[in-house]
């Protein structure tokens, strides 16, 4: 199954659609009653993210009934939700919002994600941005491009390769274990700066658009990851795991380094991790 140009710009429509109900009347209006924490006091869930994640699945069932959907907020309710997703024929995979702490914290950084996944593969990526009503899109095989709200198209191309003294990056050093945690902390000061937004929508816009190099994650759950890395390749980007190993829908682990080519890869490979 492929999606077409129709099919993703109502995918996009339903993404933007739900966060003009669900989240932006709720941004820098929640009640400390609608902030919930998960896992952590970095870990957190709102009435914006569980509301937008409902209007959004409930549209792609009415237009895809036979569909595998998996949510973030009904994972954490239900974890059996991600068993098959590397194997169905056609899965949507939804952020309602990533960069909840930003959210609840009043600060404009967050995103709407869905990834379309057909039997592992991911074939169209979207990360909607609420507060500049626009979107950044990336389909299998046709490019990634930022949509912006007058309708008009701009390509999205990663950054140029450049030596490590002179990128940008980030990591995302919450899911590190030790000793690898400190080891790269250590070596990260050799870049030319650093970003962090807690927000990986953000994150892979910067780098889909060239406004950043790399970035390194730890925890790979799919709706953080999925659209972005699809998105990031088709703007001409190199994502793969720690290992080498390319990183597809069935995996939560292993690490995931992104970059704007394979030979930027390996140079912050091997210098990042240099003991």
């Amino acid at each position: 199954m492929t999606f077409d140009e129709k099919a993703i710009d109502w995918l996009a429509a339903v993404l933007a659609d739900a966060a003009a109900a669900e989240i932006m009347p709720r941004f820098r209006r929640l009640d400390r009653g609608d902030i919930r924490l998960k896992t952590s006091a970095a870990d957190l869930v709102t009435e914006a993210d569980i509301n937008a994640e409902r209007v959004i699945t409930a549209r792609l069932r009415e237009r895809y009934p036979e569909a595998m959907i998996v949510g973030e907020e009904a994972h954490s309710e239900n974890p059996a939700l991600l068993h098959g997703l590397g194997e169905a024929p056609l899965a949507f995979v939804i952020d309602p919002v990533d960069g909840t702490f930003n959210f609840a914290s009043g600060m404009p950084l967050f995103g709407v994600m869905l990834a379309v996944v057909v039997r592992g593969e991911t074939v169209a990526g979207i990360i909607h941005d609420p507060v500049g009503k626009d979107w950044l899109i990336g389909a299998k095989g046709a490019g990634s491009h930022v949509r912006h709200a007058n309708g008009r198209l701009e390509k999205a191309r990663v950054a140029e390769s450049v030596p490590l003294s002179e990128m940008t990056g980030a990591i995302s050093f919450s899911h590190l274990p030790e000793p690898e945690r400190s080891r790269l902390a250590r070596n990260h000061v050799q870049s030319l700066s650093q970003f962090n937004y807690r927000c990986a929508a953000c994150e892979y816009r910067l780098l889909a658009t060239g406004f950043g190099h790399y970035v390194i994650y730890n925890k790979l759950m799919p709706w953080d990851h999925l659209a972005g890395v699809l998105i990031h390749a088709e703007a001409g980007g190199y994502s793969a795991r720690f290992d080498g190993s390319a990183y597809n829908a069935s995996h939560v682990g292993g690490g995931l380094l992104v970059a704007p080519s394979r030979e930027s890869w390996d140079e912050l490979r091997r210098k990042l991790w240099a003991e």
